[in-house]
Parts: structure tokens; C-alpha cells; sequence
């Protein structure tokens, strides 16, 4: 196939031998599987911020930190190396996020190596050696759902003990090989310590899969996995090896009245976000 314009930098260098197939387009990066000296890889090509389909940034990169002052004021400047800053920033916060993950136990894509806006990395497949299918493709036994779903609890619970909160995980974000679920795509991974719309952000994410392996095996509907991990995790009581239940007791946690008041900010901005689309796609639509 014809070499993407953004691959032939990787091709000129001896990065990459050549490009075998497109995997897939997402809303934050294209993919590609390509050859490469080493064996077959997944290369993922990040869209600039005007292209890409993920809204409200600021939300997930509060509580990051930048160690170079000069990078940092550039970034809050807006400047046009600041803009270049903060996408190197938020290409390479996957691949830091990819090993500390892997180091806590996580199953997550192994990275190779980050440059001009492409991350070289593991291709996870099937038995077959096919690229493997997201979880979204395939239908479950409740009993696959059942198993499938404890073992992504504890994979989250792991994130949350290292300190990552995934921010846009669901049935879309995870891929399911031979051995089990790994989890992919964390380029706006969340801070669980520094960033204050942590908590709003990991119970939405396990509640998107509750939903979604709920249709394969109800029990599963009605548990609360997200809120119990939170509530342990503020009391620092939860661990990799913690014991869930799925079970939440409000009553038992006296309530954070900031946190409640920001998840209510939080989902206002999303909600004005999502009028201020429809009204926009409506003009458009208007005016042709």
C-alpha cells in the first residue's frame, strides 16, 4: 500500500521496512501494522489538535507537570512552540503512562520508541495472528463477560494504586488476545493525586463497563465497582491484591461536598460542550 506521509520519515530512517495495512482510525491517532526489522508493530500516528475529536483537554491534563521552565511558560503562552510543546507532551504521556502500567502489573502494549508524532509499539493479536478485536466487537458468554470483567477490575485498581486514571475507558479501549484483556489508548490519562476531575473520570470509565458487560451477564448491571475502589483509594486502603465486591455504602463515607460540587461543574461544561456541537451542526446544515 502507499506509505502515509506521516510514515515516511520512520521508512527514510530504517524504522520501519514498510507499511502492511491500515488497523484502524480513531478520534485521536490513525493506525497502522507495519514490518520492521525487529517483527510486526503497530504504528500509531497522533492527529494534530485541530483534527482530533477529543474534547475538553484541560479536564484530563490538569495536575500534569512540566520539569523544564522554559517548555512550561512556552506551553502557557500558547506560542507556536508552546503548541508544539504541549503535543510532544501529550504523545509522550502515553508512552510513559504504557511503562509505568507494565511496571504495576498492568496488561498494556509495549512501546518501542515516540518521534515525529508516531509511537511505535507492540501490535497485540489473536490466537490466529490476527490484529487482535476490541471488546466492542464481539459477543460473550456470561460467563466470558464474568471473567473478563474481574480481571479488568483488578487491572484498574492497579492503575488507580499507580496513580493513572484511563479517562476514556470503555469496551472501545481495550483489547481481548489469547491470554486476556490489555488495555490501550492513554494519551489523556488522568493524574488520580493532582488532578481534581480524577474521581468524576474513573467512576464514568468503570461505569462504561459495567454497562457493557451487563448485557452479556446482568449481575453485573447492578454493581458499583467504580465509587468502591474510589471511596478505598481516598482512605488509601486499597491495593493491587484489595478484595472488591462491587458493592458501594454511601452512607458509610461521609460525602465530599468539592468533589460532588466539581462533578457537577464538570458534567455542566460537557453538557454546554455538547449543545454548543448540535447548535453548530445545525447551522451548518442550515446554511447548505
Amino acid at each position: 500500500m502507499r506509505t502515509p506521509k506521516t510514515l515516511a520519515p520512520l521508512l527514510e530512517d530504517g524504522l520501519i521496512d514498510h507499511v502492511i495495512q491500515p488497523l484502524r482510525s480513531g478520534k485521536e491517532a490513525d493506525l497502522f501494522v507495519v514490518a520492521t526489522a525487529h517483527g510486526v508493530r503497530c504504528a500509531k500516528v497522533y492527529k494534530e489538535a485541530r483534527q482530533r475529536g477529543f474534547r475538553q483537554a484541560g479536564l484530563y491534563q490538569e495536575g500534569r507537570t512540566v520539569r523544564d521552565s522554559r517548555r512550561g511558560r512556552a506551553m502557557a503562552k500558547k506560542s507556536r512552540f508552546g503548541r508544539h510543546e504541549r503535543e510532544e507532551v501529550w504523545q509522550n504521556a502515553e508512552v510513559d503512562a504504557l511503562f509505568r502500567l507494565a511496571d504495576a502489573g498492568v496488561r498494556v502494549p509495549t512501546p518501542y520508541l515516540c518521534i515525529d508524532g508516531v509511537l511505535l509499539m507492540e501490535l497485540i493479536v489473536d490466537a490466529a495472528g490476527e490484529p487482535a478485536p476490541r471488546l466492542s466487537d464481539l459477543i460473550l458468554t456470561a460467563a466470558q463477560a464474568a471473567a473478563i470483567h474481574a480481571t479488568l477490575m483488578r487491572d484498574v485498581a492497579r492503575m488507580l494504586c499507580a496513580g493513572i486514571v484511563h479517562g476514556d475507558l470503555s469496551e472501545y479501549n481495550v483489547l481481548l488476545d489469547d491470554k486476556g484483556p490489555v488495555i490501550i489508548d492513554l494519551p489523556q490519562h488522568l493524574n488520580a493525586v493532582a488532578n481534581n476531575n480524577a474521581a468524576a473520570f474513573f467512576v464514568r470509565d468503570i461505569d462504561h463497563l459495567t454497562a457493557f458487560f451487563g448485557r452479556f451477564a446482568p449481575s453485573l448491571a447492578t454493581t458499583d465497582y467504580g465509587r468502591e475502589m474510589w471511596a478505598l483509594y481516598q482512605t488509601r486502603a486499597l491495593q493491587p491484591d484489595t478484595p472488591l465486591t462491587g458493592i458501594y455504602h454511601p452512607e458509610s463515607t461521609p460525602p465530599d461536598i468539592a468533589q460532588v460540587l466539581r462533578e457537577i461543574d464538570a458534567a455542566r461544561r460537557e453538557e454546554e460542550h455538547r449543545q454548543a456541537r448540535l447548535a453548530a451542526h445545525a447551522e451548518a446544515s442550515h446554511a447548505d
